[in-house]
């Protein structure tokens, strides 16, 4: 549905915001990976799908905030983390999605994001 007619997932959107937020308050790393994956494709289906989700903003963007507190920054040593080459590192899919849905979701996106995560950064460029 996602890769095809993108004017269908306008109507349905309400109803999938519940389902987003309790997969994000499960603990599963690859579960979120995944919510995070959907999220951004839905916003690049449709031109207003990232407008539409501004109001929700506040029943999904606390899970962000827990993501990336509760994400510890593994010592490795000497090994190589291959999470990001295969894009899974959960806290760079969070910026992500994050900077998808700024540059999405109009003028008001960024003031909402920032009211519930004030430790982000715009990474747009504004002119």
């Amino acid at each position: 549905m996602l890769e095809g007619d993108g004017e269908r997932v306008l109507p349905v959107l309400p109803q999938l915001i519940l389902p987003i937020k309790h997969a994000l308050n499960t603990k599963n790393r690859k579960t979120i990976g995944r919510v995070f994956r959907v999220l951004q494709a839905l916003v690049k289906c449709n031109e207003y799908v990232g407008e539409a989700l501004v109001p929700y903003y506040r029943q999904i963007l606390p899970m962000f905030n827990t993501v990336i507190l509760l994400e510890k920054p593994k010592n490795l040593g000497d090994e190589i983390d291959y999470a990001q080459q295969k894009n899974e590192n959960v806290v760079d899919l969070v910026h992500e999605t994050l900077e998808a849905l700024e540059l999405s979701g109009g003028k008001d996106a960024y003031i909402n994001i920032r009211y519930m995560i004030p430790i982000y950064e715009t990474s747009a460029t504004k002119f």
